[in-house]
């Protein structure tokens, strides 16, 4: 559904949604439904709207600094995309197809144990008993997922899309009310400005920035951005957001002719044109195998509020196996 005026048809399908969604996140604070707790604290990062606004990046961001200050964390995703229901782990060696693309994303880029499943408590445990020193979960886009119980909340929201025509699904983009925001640990605005938020919790800032262009048939081959100034190249993106993969490319100076897909998009070679073709890290995991002397990556990483990793470490314990450092 578009970010415009949706058909007001859908506007009663909205308010059911609203009415459900509501009384299911009561029932498990209520614990009329089980919720599962962890002997180790679980970190959930996820959104309140459908589409990309930037988790993946965000959890990717979080693993690395918590690995930098001593603990050891886990990743527990749904597996979206992907068609097995789990628990399964994930290796850098994965079928996308079977365990979808983020999870594999984050597997090669974390290195650290990552499992997917449907239901994520589940998948945390099958993590536990294969990794008993993991001192700390982090699961990604699991904001909604309540049967897991959760010691910090974190809602990455897109500063540039922001909440779109403010309406619930079907009518709009939103899973829930821009008022869970007031309930979370801190709110990640991904792009443009925070002015615009007003919530009860903390914002902070977050922005995609590219570091470097990889050569998808030779991981070894590494370009400086400034390969992208004044070349004419094919851009394909399947994520929620193409648009702003599209721009950031413009921004570092390269001609682009857009290619947008739908978000999880299962590549084929036909997909792909001749190229110079330069691609997400999220579709380059699913176009690996029949990737082309041609075909490019653009790796990003996420920088972040300094304040927020000192706001996460503060509500931690100790890590197990070193040393806490800020």
């Amino acid at each position: 559904m578009g970010e415009g005026g949706a058909p007001w048809l859908l506007l009663p399908l909205s308010g059911l949604f609203f009415l459900v969604s509501g009384l299911r996140r009561l029932a498990y604070r209520r614990g009329l439904l089980q919720v599962t707790r962890l002997p180790v604290p679980v970190i959930v990062v996820g959104n309140i709207s459908v589409g990309g606004t930037g988790k993946t990046p965000l959890t990717l961001w979080l693993v690395e600094m918590l690995q930098a200050t001593g603990y050891r964390p886990g990743i527990v995703s749904r597996g979206y995309g992907g068609r097995q229901r789990g628990p399964l782990v994930v290796t850098p060696a994965s079928d996308p197809a079977e365990v979808g693309d983020e999870p594999l994303m984050l597997a090669r880029r974390a290195q650290v144990p990552v499992y997917i499943g449907r239901r994520r408590p589940a998948a945390a445990r099958a993590l536990l008993r294969a990794h008993p020193d993991t001192d700390v979960i982090v699961t990604d886009d699991g904001l909604q997922h309540y049967a897991l119980g959760r010691d910090l909340e974190i809602a990455v929201v897109d500063g540039v899309r922001r909440f779109g025509n403010g309406r619930l699904l079907p009518a709009g983009p939103l899973r829930e009310s821009p008022r869970r925001l007031d309930t979370v640990d801190a709110v990640v605005v991904n792009g443009g400005t925070t002015d615009w938020l007003r919530v009860a919790s903390p914002v902070y800032p977050m922005r995609l920035t590219p570091v470097r262009l990889r050569r998808l048939c030779d991981p070894e081959d590494v370009r400086g951005l400034d390969w992208l100034r004044g070349r004419r190249l094919d851009a394909v993106a399947g994520i929620g957001h193409p648009e702003r993969f599209f721009e950031l490319l413009r921004e570092l100076g390269a001609v682009v002719t857009p290619h947008p897909f739908p978000d999880h998009h299962g590549f084929r070679p036909q997909d792909l044109p001749a190229g110079p073709v330069v691609m997400t890290e999220k579709d380059a995991v699913k176009c690996a195998a029949f990737a082309r002397a041609d075909d490019w990556v653009l790796e990003v990483d996420a920088v972040v509020d300094p304040a927020l990793q000192t706001r996460i470490l503060n509500r931690l314990p100790p890590p197990r196996h070193g040393r806490q450092t800020t």
